[in-house]
């Protein structure tokens, strides 16, 4: 079934104005096919390529069905890395936090103890990196016994990591009446035995290769020797980049030496590859969607899980040695309402990796020579007006998505012993408030957070400073971001 609106999906009202709020104006081809199957409950293997809101493919139909006053973990989602656990997650409570359901990302190199006390949370969806979540199971903080849906994303790439079977170690420690939806940009025979064994007759959606938004993107190459590629990616840079940039490179060494180069030509850049701290990671990606620096350079860590509407231009630096990686890799751009463009640098050396990845993507790539000087003297002014005048402000760029949401912040926590409970008695009491218009609670140790809904949460702060909870007053104020 291929239905061309969310309103007629029979999504709940929640879950429609989440997606008006998001920006979503009508379903993607992934959508238009995996949602209605994941509504009906099916077991489905969708063979597509990245981007074009995969996600929400499977987010939506999660936060759908599942039923928000159960305190317990109904969904699992395993991904490769971390920076696409911890994309799926904000994607999924950003769809589902207008139905108060929950989210939690449980990856490597993270404190475990961090991760603990999120899982001892109300906590409805729970996203995590294969090993870290056998970990948690293993350790009693992850209870499968309620599971009901399961989703398996890009497990064609957690198959080159040499994930295979502990996927199948998370799957056996599940419910057998578990619905289950595995995405792969292809299926070799691993993951056809994988599915086979652990899933219970699934429907195969084979999604076309626009799913990765190629009509919006224009692919390009260009021949230049190893002597010349950064003034000739100077030059692309200069005469192309609309708004955002990244530039992709084979190592964590091209990558430091090339951020370097760039800052000596005052462009405002920053860089993400594997050498780097977890915490250091999520900072420049929050940073990159907020605007304060105009160019991102990575390794393929970056490939996959970046979902940013203001990347316009892609540049391959290097060829990707993986070809499944240059379709990632584009799929940065033209998301959103923009359109894309995607260069790739090579050497006549190099050609041959690139005539690879064109006999894998079935359709040949445009080549193109250097611009005018004109083009790059102009595009050079262009870019760093653009540059002074809409990267690095300290105001926040960040787009408001729930507006009608107020977090809260609560001077009181578990020290204090202070429940979920609490918190929602202690706000449904208050004049002009109902359960309805309480949404996530999150009691860390010292302090509290609560989602107030439908617009209410300024109301409530101007008249409250401090409120009761279990007989003993807590201040309240506006969260931070």
């Amino acid at each position: 079934m291929n239905i061309d609106k969310f309103e007629d999906m029979g999504l709940k009202p929640e879950i429609l104005r989440a997606l008006r709020n998001l920006g979503f104006e009508s379903p993607s081809e992934v959508q238009k096919e995996v949602i209605p199957e994941m509504l009906k409950k099916k077991d489905i293997v969708v063979k597509s390529q990245t981007g074009s809101g995969k996600t929400a493919s499977f987010g939506i139909p999660l936060c759908e069905l599942i039923n928000e006053e159960e305190n317990i973990v109904k969904a699992l989602i395993l991904v490769p890395t971390r920076e696409l656990a911890m994309q799926v997650k904000e994607d999924i409570s950003n769809i589902g936090r207008l139905r108060k359901i929950r989210s939690a990302a449980i990856f490597g190199k993270q404190p475990f103890n961090e991760q603990v006390r999120e899982l001892k949370q109300r906590v409805h969806i729970v996203c995590g990196t294969p090993g870290r979540v056998i970990d948690h199971i293993k350790r009693g903080n992850l209870d499968t016994r309620y599971i009901e849906y399961v989703v398996i994303d890009e497990a064609d790439k957690m198959l080159n990591m040499g994930f295979i079977d502990q996927i199948a170690e998370v799957l056996s420690a599940l419910p057998s009446n578990k619905n289950t939806a595995l995405f792969s940009a292809t299926i070799p025979s691993e993951i056809e035995g994988l599915y086979s064994k652990y899933m219970n007759n699934p429907e195969i959606l084979n999604v076309k290769s626009k799913v990765f938004n190629r009509e919006k993107i224009s692919e390009k190459y260009i021949i230049s020797s190893r002597e010349d590629k950064f003034k000739t990616l100077l030059k692309l840079l200069y005469a192309h980049t609309d708004e955002s940039a990244i530039i992709f490179c084979n190592t964590k060494d091209s990558v430091k030496n090339l951020s370097s180069l760039l800052r000596k030509e005052k462009i405002k850049v920053n860089e993400l590859h594997g050498d780097m701290e977890q915490k250091e990671r999520l900072k420049v990606m929050d940073s990159f969607k907020n605007k304060e620096f105009k160019v991102l350079v990575a390794t393929d860590i970056a490939a996959r899980g970046i979902h940013i509407n203001h990347i316009t231009n892609v540049f391959n630096y290097e060829v990707p040695m993986e070809k499944e990686s240059y379709v990632h890799r584009i799929g940065r751009s033209g998301r959103g309402e923009k359109n894309g463009l995607a260069i790739t640098l090579t050497s006549l050396g190099e050609k041959r990796f690139l005539d690879d990845i064109e006999e894998y993507i079935g359709y040949k790539i445009e080549e193109i020579f250097i611009p005018s000087y004109e083009e790059v003297i102009e595009g050079r002014k262009k870019f760093f007006e653009d540059q002074k005048n809409n990267y690095g402000n300290t105001v926040n760029n960040k787009k408001a998505i729930h507006t009608e949401v107020t977090k809260i912040h609560i001077g009181a926590g578990k020290k204090k012993k202070i429940r979920n409970i609490d918190i929602l008695g202690a706000f449904s009491n208050l004049e002009g408030l109902s359960g309805e218009d309480i949404g996530i609670i999150d009691v860390q140790d010292g302090f509290s957070f609560v989602d107030i809904l439908n617009g209410k949460g300024n109301s409530i702060l101007k008249k409250y400073k401090e409120i009761k909870v279990k007989g003993k007053l807590a201040k309240i104020s506006k969260a931070k971001k």
